[in-house]
């Protein structure tokens, strides 16, 4: 799928603001089909897909990898998405077809569909161990659980904002976000100003539907603070499972799963949770991977 779905990286107040926006339209309706995800479905793997690509891309190494996992009490269950830092990200709803009435504002209630629950955020930097961190969710809005993340896991003030839009016939018609950071040490004035201009500000499905790009999402956000855009990352929906990765994971569960696959004499199918794909094994290629069982 070809799309303009990118993550605008800036600065603001002399390095004392840092900034990420996205556009993730594409990516999210490739998501939505993959997983043929109910609308508040969409809407909740949508923001944490959005997230993800933005998390991914303040990542330094090549090799770097982003994990955002919610576990929840609501009927969706949880969500979750992986990223690395050249834009790639892929994800799923525990329960994609949930479907829940609209909240007092008319508005997908993603809040109820997540319920109460926690964030894992796990980044994965080629150390001996990752980083790993969890709050308890604020609010299943998601947004605000990650602002609230940031500040208690990461001790980084910010915000984030994070919307999808749905269409009538449940396509994506857009979905973005933005991630403002304070910077140690920021001063009182530029903390001020930022406040001022979040309290003021549109919600980002609206401004996205507005036309406005991530560029201008951030300069409408940082106005009055001196943003410097800095460079742009294309993102997209990407899966890099393939089959020698699933013959490889059926060969780790062992010489008696397998053994036991075979002698139901049948086809199996593995399923790819991330992006839906289907790899069928017949009961002969069960027998070759057996022999390449060592345990």
């Amino acid at each position: 799928m070809v799309t303009e779905d990118y993550v605008v990286r800036a600065t603001a107040a002399d390095s004392q603001v840092r900034a990420f926006a996205a556009a993730s339209k594409g990516l999210v309706e490739e998501a939505r089909a993959a997983h043929n995800t109910s609308p508040v479905a969409t809407a909740a793997l949508g923001r944490l897909l959005t997230a993800g690509a933005m998390m991914g891309a303040m990542q330094k190494g090549d090799k770097d990898m982003l994990t955002l996992q919610i576990q929840s009490e609501g009927p969706i269950k949880g969500v979750m998405v992986t990223a690395d830092s050249h834009g790639n990200v892929k994800g799923y709803a525990f329960q994609p077809d949930v479907c829940i009435p609209a909240n007092a504002q008319g508005k997908l209630d993603v809040a109820s569909a997540v319920g109460p629950g926690f964030l894992h955020v796990v980044k994965d930097m080629g150390l001996k161990e990752p980083y790993r961190g969890q709050i308890e969710l604020q609010s299943g809005e998601i947004a605000e659980d990650l602002t609230y993340y940031f500040a208690a896991s990461e001790q980084t003030p910010s915000s984030v904002g994070l919307g999808v839009l749905m269409n009538r016939e449940n396509t994506v018609r857009q979905a973005g976000g933005f991630i403002i950071q304070l910077m140690p040490d920021t001063e009182d004035n530029i903390i001020r100003q930022l406040e001022s201009n979040i309290r003021g500000l549109r919600p980002v499905t609206e401004m996205l539907d507005a036309g406005f790009t991530p560029e201008q999402m951030l300069e409408t956000v940082l106005a009055g603070l001196d943003v410097e855009m800095l460079e742009q990352t294309p993102c997209r929906f990407f899966c890099n499972c393939d089959r020698d990765r699933i013959e490889k994971a059926l060969i780790s569960v062992g010489r008696k799963e397998l053994q036991d696959m075979i002698q139901e004499d049948k086809e199996i199918e593995v399923n790819c949770h991330f992006c839906g794909r289907h790899y069928i094994f017949t009961p002969a290629e069960l027998k070759e991977l057996l022999r390449q069982c060592t345990r």
